[in-house]
């Protein structure tokens, strides 16, 4: 065979060979180590191929190690370059190629251990084909051969060719080794292919492989993933000794299936048994502990590992995170770094997740700068995990620019989007986000409907909703839990609540999820009764309550004033352990809060174990709502003792206290720790309670200031603060002004900035404007809306056109709102149409409206003007005997001054005196003016005297007074009042009135000398008060006015 082969050989290489080369080839002979020898040679490709044999050896033990060697180059390229081997296995084919042909060349035969090193390497090098081919002219195909293919099938194709090429070699007659039989397992675990899995098996056990160690660890691991836990036990349990691999992927089975006790327990036994786990094994048990919620154990696993690698540390990180420890899991990534392990794209997802649900924008960005650092901020899992991070920082521009930013997206990366959109309360340019999917036909997912499904709800937009329920419907998902509690949602958010009670039904498997939302919504639809009753369902249903479901039911309590079901819920919360939570807690405060009940509140603020911002926050608010400043202002402090961080909330929370001369100091410095929390700028609700709290202390040129300094030009909720404000403070001009600047700035008016601005309309008696108004209403489709409906009502009314009052009122739809009709009856009674307005009290009453206080304001107004003093009386009586109504002070003044219009002035001071409160100027004065219509020297002076301790420096009491001396001739009295006005230094406040022509309006005050058209104006007052002289009547009373003022 030798003397062959030497032949062959010198045949083939005579042409190509010097004399001296050929002398130095042959100088060494063969021998049958070099034959046999299969250790790699190190000599380069490069020399190899052009010159074969630079040192003599066997030419078939040669190629044998040489095909070796780029066999392992491959494993080598393929580990270190995984996603990016296209040129280097173009390369090494070519290589395997060109061996194959010197092969055939030199006459080798491909049998052995040479065919199967040919065969390994066309594998390893992805050429499958040309690998088929030569297992086919193999002269003896033994099953290394075979699993060689089946190897690179499994690198190089998917598990179903696997399976496939295992059935084509089995129907051939060939019978791979143990390791292609480990290989086609690993395949139909991959592949969920429990029965075939199953006949692989009985191949290997009639192969005689049931022992080796690659096999066992292959068949645990294709029970394992095929959820068939007690058959991978036995195959485990019947390993002799099992390896690492064994072990790892029984543990790891025992994950999959959730049974993470049993996990535990085997890794224990593992190194109870004396089995060396590794790194893989290591991250394998952390998952376990991390599923479990054993975040302890998890940590002083990973403290037991000797280096551990960058995905011990992304298992470590992603449990912290999924369980709520994202300041942990940022300590974790940050020693990662620090021991100079690179983070991978799971790493950067994981901790940007913690980041995101922390709100640490800072920490983001630093996360953010590694990513580009690294070259993984255009992949798709980090880009949408920046996305999700700056979304949830309310930088939702940041977020659109790496959106756009990305080349390739995902159904992920479009959902990050998607719902960050929707967040941040983003609706046009989330519905532009969707149409722009379908546009690029981007296929929608169950994650997409949900966030749509949230966008129909922020918007209101039950219409939407329907037409995306449709879609789900003809997609056949409706199935689908998540999808399903979403429509829920939808519907109860909406309004809609038969429609989210059938869609509740509908549910099969409902979960605690299907029940929060049907009955988070009905408390939010003020359905409390119902939402109470649906929660006893629940428990009957055997649904364990949470946190979201206790809170709300709590809120239902706290809003129906029920005291014994609020009771009981808490006993429940205890009994679940779920009293100390901070959302539960939060409720119980404030429905305590509401209850006036402070101590009980405190005592569930002291029981709980960690008191959070949110907590103390319900607590400031509940000191607010019972009055007691000082106790929110020491939570206020403690806040800051604890180094919390105060949230939009707490602010909010705090500024109803901060009123008056004293508070607005408070306020201020309030005020201040929200321009250095960076707040204020990012929130409008926070400025709107900034706005109140100057407007309420009467500081309107604070008020003006911040307003002008907030950046949200176009936030109608501002606008309607400040203009509301200003109508209460009596600074009607000014709100008028800023309702006709909003327009101009392109802010659509809603419902409530309508009243405001009627409001004002009505205080100034602007019918123009406030026909103005009412068109803007008729346009913006606001006409049939109760509160602008009666805020028109009482705009005419004071303005004096009863008609057009009255005919905004009958041309309302909804007549179910006492505040319509109040506005209607008391715009009747003012305007001296007594008879009307007891007629529509009447009509009223035949509707089955309940009247109120202010309902009762109106009819006692209305008989005070008409002078119905018995149907009075009888209207008082009845509002403590019929309708269980406590007459306010203003209801005592109103009876006064239907007394004391028809004369009966004693029966009015009598009434005046046994009162149950304390008479107010307003009583006084009305008393004072029948006093002097009367002529009732006596009781006018007593009238006066209470007026003027009550109000000193208030000049209409003095002027009252001595107009009843001068009416009754008594000038003595009368000179009298004058000198003590001058002694106390009172002095008559000077009239005003006002005049429009076109679009100038002139203002004249009394004595006012400033007006540009004075000099005039004086010399036609001169020439009046000399016609005036001429009734000598007239003429004292002029002198007395002359000396009043």
């Amino acid at each position: 065979m030798h003397s062959t082969s030497h032949h062959t050989l010198s045949n083939l290489l005579k042409p190509k060979l010097k004399p001296q080369t050929k002398q130095t080839l042959f100088s060494l002979p063969f021998s049958s180590s070099s034959s046999s020898s299969s250790s790699p040679l190190t000599i380069p490709s490069q020399t190899l191929l052009t010159n074969p044999f630079p040192i003599f050896v066997h030419p078939q033990s040669y190629y044998i190690n040489l095909l070796i060697s780029h066999s392992k180059q491959c494993i080598l390229n393929l580990a270190h370059h995984p996603f990016d081997e296209m040129p280097r296995r173009s390369q090494t084919s070519q290589t395997c190629k060109t061996l194959h042909a010197r092969m055939l060349r030199l006459g080798l035969r491909l049998s052995g251990k040479l065919g199967s090193a040919l065969v390994d390497l066309y594998s390893k090098s992805g050429d499958l084909g040309h690998a088929r081919i030569a297992v086919d002219r193999l002269e003896e195909r033994d099953g290394s051969a075979w699993s060689s293919v089946l190897s690179g099938r499994s690198v190089w194709g998917s598990s179903e060719e696997v399976v496939g090429d295992f059935r084509s070699i089995r129907c051939s007659n060939g019978r791979p080794d143990q390791f292609g039989l480990a290989v086609v397992l690993s395949a139909c675990a991959r592949l969920d292919a429990l029965n075939y899995g199953r006949a692989v098996h009985c191949d290997v056990v009639k192969d005689g492989f049931g022992s080796s160690s690659f096999c066992e660890g292959a068949l645990v691991d294709m029970y394992s993933k095929c959820d068939r836990i007690a058959d991978a036990r036995k195959v485990f349990d019947g390993i002799t000794h099992p390896d690492t691999i064994s072990w790892t992927n029984m543990i790891a089975g025992y994950v999959r299936v959730a049974m993470c006790s049993e996990a535990l327990e085997l890794f224990f036994r593992m190194e109870k048994n004396g089995g060396v786990p590794d790194q893989v094994t290591y991250v394998t048990v952390i998952s376990a502990c991390v599923s479990s919620g054993k975040l302890d154990d998890a940590k002083s696993l990973f403290t037991r590992m000797n280096s551990p690698n960058t995905v011990a540390y992304n298992a470590i990180i992603s449990g912290y995170t999924q369980n709520g420890l994202e300041d942990d899991a940022l300590g974790f990534y940050k020693e990662m770094r620090r021991k100079g392990l690179r983070p991978t794209r799971s790493t950067l997802g994981s901790v940007l997740s913690a980041a995101a649900n922390l709100t640490a924008l800072d920490g983001g960005r630093q996360i953010h700068s590694e990513a580009i650092r690294f070259g993984l901020d255009s992949n798709v899992y980090v880009g949408s995990a920046l996305i999700n991070m700056y979304a949830k920082c309310s930088l939702i521009g940041d977020a659109r620019k790496l959106f756009y930013f990305l080349d390739d997206k995902n159904i992920v990366t479009w959902n990050a989007m998607l719902n960050g959109l929707v967040q941040n309360e983003r609706p046009e340019q989330a519905i532009e986000l969707f149409l722009g999917m379908r546009q690029l036909e981007v296929e929608t997912d169950e994650f997409t409907l949900v966030s749509l499904f949230g966008l129909c709800a922020s918007l209101e937009s039950s219409d939407f909703g329907r037409q995306l329920h449709c879609a789900v419907i003809k997609s056949n998902l409706r199935s689908n839990l998540y999808i399903g509690n979403a429509v829920l949602d939808m519907y109860a958010k909406c309004g809609e609540l038969n429609d989210a009670k059938a869609q509740f039904e509908l549910i099969q498997n409902k979960d605690g999820v299907s029940w929060n939302a049907f009955i988070v919504g009905l408390v939010r639809n003020e359905e409390e009764e119902e939402a109470l009753r649906m929660f006893k369902k629940m428990r009957l249903d055997a649904v364990a309550p949470d946190e979201v479901s206790l809170a709300s039911v709590i809120s239902a309590c706290s809003n129906l004033q029920a005291i014994e079901a609020g009771k009981q819920i808490q006993c429940l919360s205890i009994k679940f352990s779920l009293s100390s939570n901070q959302f539960v807690g939060s409720s119980l405060i404030d429905f305590y809060s509401k209850l006036g009940e402070m101590g009980a509140a405190e005592k569930v603020y002291l029981r709980m174990h960690e008191r959070s911002v949110v907590t103390m926050n319900a607590l400031t608010a509940g000191y607010v709502q019972n009055n007691n400043q000082s106790a929110a202002f020491n939570v206020f402090r403690q806040i800051q003792a604890n180094e919390l961080d105060p949230s939009s909330v707490t602010f909010a929370s705090i500024l109803p206290a901060c009123t008056g001369p004293f508070g607005s100091i408070m306020g201020k410095q309030v005020h201040c720790r929200t321009l250095k929390s960076g707040l204020l700028y990012n929130d409008t609700f926070l400025g709107v309670s900034l706005l109140g709290m100057y407007l309420k202390s009467k500081m309107i040129e604070d008020a003006n200031e911040l307003f002008a300094e907030m950046p949200h030009t176009n936030s109608l909720v501002l606008w309607t603060a400040i203009i509301s404000g200003h109508a209460q403070n009596g600074c009607s001009d000014e709100a008028l002004s800023l309702f006709w600047k909003m327009r101009s700035c392109n802010v659509r008016s809603d419902e409530a900035a309508f009243a405001s601005v009627l409001g004002a309309c009505a205080d100034l008696a602007s019918i123009t404007d406030g026909k103005e108004v009412h068109s803007l209403i008729i346009k913006s489709g606001f006409a049939s809306y109760g509160t602008a409906s009666s805020a028109l009502v009482d705009m005419y009314s004071k303005c004096g056109d009863v008609h057009s009052s009255f005919k905004v009122f009958e041309n309302m739809e909804n007549k179910e709102d006492i505040i319509s009709w109040n506005s209607m009856i008391v715009g009747l009674a003012k305007n001296g149409y007594a008879p009307e307005a007891l007629t529509m009290f009447q009509k009223m009453r035949e509707s089955n409206i309940e009247p109120d206080d202010v309902t009762f304001l109106g009819v006692l107004t209305a008989c005070a003007h008409a002078g119905l003093v018995t149907e009075g009386r009888h209207f008082f009586d009845s509002m403590t005997e019929i309708y269980r109504i406590a007459p306010r002070l203003d209801h005592y003044a109103c009876m006064v001054d239907l007394l004391s219009r028809v004369g009966h002035l004693k029966e009015a001071q009598d009434f005046i005196e046994g009162s149950p409160f304390e008479p107010d100027s307003v009583i006084w004065a009305t008393f004072l003016a029948a006093c002097r219509t009367h002529n009732d020297e006596i009781r006018g002076k007593i009238a006066a005297e209470k007026l003027a301790e009550l109000e000193p420096t208030n000049s209409s009491t003095y002027i009252l007074l001595s107009n009843l001396y001068a009416s009754s001739g008594n000038w003595s009295g009368a000179k009298m009042v004058r000198e003590a006005m001058r002694e106390r230094g009172v002095r008559k406040s000077p009239g005003c009135s006002w005049i429009t022509v076109g679009n100038k309006t002139s203002l004249f005050l009394a004595g006012d000398k400033f007006h540009p058209d004075s000099v005039i104006i004086y010399e036609i007052l001169s020439d009046l008060i000399g016609v005036m002289k001429q009734h000598e009547h007239v003429n004292e009373l002029l002198l007395l006015d002359e000396g009043l003022g």
